[in-house]
């Protein structure tokens, strides 16, 4: 198959790859191989086919995603093209975007400053740590 869109089955860890699910295939395969890819519920093999169709549920860190595959391919494309390859569910896109927000309300306070702060900024910042921790 020599064009990077394919019809019929394609193998797991190289959709995966071709999604940009995975920076390169080993890191596909050994997302696979470490139990973080499910197809339908079941724990896959890397050379396991699927079909379009296909329910997957993929965990990359603390993310959790559910996808339904609506295109196949064996090479990876542009970004465009990876994107029309799976549907995400909307309760995983809710569930991911909630989850998104909760590690935003979670960072610590100042840590969205970006540069080092100068010494007034960090003297403010001490004392909002301050009177934080009193409550």
């Amino acid at each position: 198959m020599s064009s990077g869109a394919t019809s019929g089955k394609c193998r797991i860890d190289k959709w995966l790859w071709a999604a940009r699910f995975a920076k390169t295939r080993t890191a596909a395969t050994d997302l696979v191989l470490a139990g973080h890819v499910k197809v339908g519920g079941e724990r896959v093999k890397p050379a396991r086919e699927i079909a379009t169709g296909d329910t997957l549920e993929i965990v990359r860190g603390t993310v959790r995603q559910v996808v339904v595959v609506t295109g196949l391919a064996e090479r990876r494309g542009s970004a465009k093209v990876a994107a029309t390859l799976y549907e995400e569910t909307s309760e995983s896109r809710e569930a991911r975007e909630r989850h998104a927000l909760e590690r935003r309300l979670a960072r610590p306070l100042g840590a969205d400053l970006g540069a080092r702060p100068t010494k007034l900024e960090r003297r403010r910042l001490d004392a909002l740590r301050r009177g934080q921790g009193r409550r």
